[in-house]
Formats: C-alpha cells, structure tokens, sequence
C-alpha cells in the first residue's frame, strides 16, 4: 500500500486540529474558536469567489467579449463594478443603482418561481381524490385512499385553525383542533430531519477524526 505524501499527511492534521477547535465551542466559548470561525468564514467566501470568477466571470464576460466581441456584455459588467462603489463614502451613491437592478430583477424572477412551488404546486398537490382504484393491489388501493383521505382532512383542518373569522368552538373547535395535531406532527418532521442532518453532519467529522487521522478502522482490521 502506498504511504501518503507529506502535504496529505500535513492536510489531514490541519484538518482535524480545526475541528477539535470548532468543537471546544461546546466547552466554553474561546479565542480559537473563533479564529476558527472566522477563519471558515473567509476560507468560503474565497472558495466562493474563486468558483463565481471560473463559472460566471470566465465563460459570461471574458470570453464573450475577448473572443466574440460582444460588447454588450460590457454593460453588466460596468453595473457590477458599480457596487464596488459602496466601499467610498464620495461615490457610495452609485451602488444604488446595480443594487436595484439585483433586487428588481430577483423580486421578478422569485415571486412567480415562489407562487409556482409554494401556492400553485401545493394547491395541486392536496386536490387528491380519497377514493384511489388504479393501483396494482386491492392493499395498495386501500393505503392510498387511506393516505389521501388524512391528507384531505389535514389540510382542512389546519385551513380551519387559521381561520380565526369563526370562534373555535363546538365541534368545529374540535375539527380546528385536529389541525393543531396535524401541525406540531409536521414541525417535529422538519425537526427531525434538520437534527438527523446535523447528527449526519457530526457523523462524517468523528468519521474523519477516527479513520482518517486517528487510523483507528486500520487497527481494528488488523
């Protein structure tokens, strides 16, 4: 087996030294920490810049107008450097502009693509009939009907709690308050999935401590 070179050695410490750092934060809060912190902070922003220079700069501006002479490009790339404006208090004005073209441009873009996924799809997506006969299985017709029928009465039920026009009382208080079951059932999902992904998260950094820095899988495989 080939040993590994020195810079992926040397790699390997770095990285596992600035995730014992990271992970002191659950110790106490210290300076290293937060060079740490900060350190990943710029560390990305650089990684970000450099991918936005490759992708976007490179292939949308450059080659554009060096190779086919597109001058037209040259005029995003004036309201660009324009934000850069914002850094002296004399011309700090001047970045106003691109910035209403960003914020013009991505209201125009977000707002239908936001209507589309979040209003329209979900509309369409609980207009379900609760009678389902096109499966395989007389079983696989019962689970979806089964399926489709709590859908219904969720998204009612949860339409009802908001509507605060009618007072919760009665039994349409006890329909309302079938909604506030179906909504804390949703939250603890989301939860759910986001602490499964931090868990995930911690998973690949002991992962990496014990196999990667430690050898501890090569010992045991000895």
């Amino acid at each position: 087996m080939e040993h590994p070179g020195f810079w992926h050695v040397f790699s390997v410490w770095v990285a596992a030294l600035l995730t014992l750092i990271a992970y002191s934060f659950l110790y106490k809060d210290n300076p290293a920490y937060r060079f740490v912190e900060a350190l990943f902070v710029g560390v990305s922003a650089g990684y970000g810049l450099a991918i936005v220079y490759r992708d976007v700069v490179i292939p949308d501006l450059w080659k554009p107008i060096h190779d086919e002479g597109d001058l037209l490009r040259l005029i995003p790339a004036v309201i660009g450097v324009l934000m850069l404006s914002r850094f002296h208090p004399k011309i700090s004005w001047l970045s106003r502009w691109p910035m209403a073209f960003t914020i013009g441009i991505g209201a125009g873009m977000s707002i239908p693509a936001t209507i589309q996924a979040n209003i329209l799809k979900q509309v369409q997506g609980t207009m379900v009939s609760p009678v389902v006969l096109d499966k395989a299985t007389a079983m696989e017709n019962a689970v979806a009907s089964v399926s489709n029928v709590v859908l219904i009465i969720g998204v009612l039920s949860v339409l009802a709690y908001f509507f605060f026009s009618k007072e919760h009382t009665g039994g349409y208080g006890r329909f309302c308050k079938l909604g506030i079951y179906f909504l804390m059932f949703s939250f603890g999902a989301s939860f759910g999935y986001t602490v499964m992904a931090r868990v995930s998260l911690l998973i690949g950094r002991v992962t990496f401590l014990l196999y990667d820095w430690l050898h501890v899988g090569a010992v045991l495989l000895r």
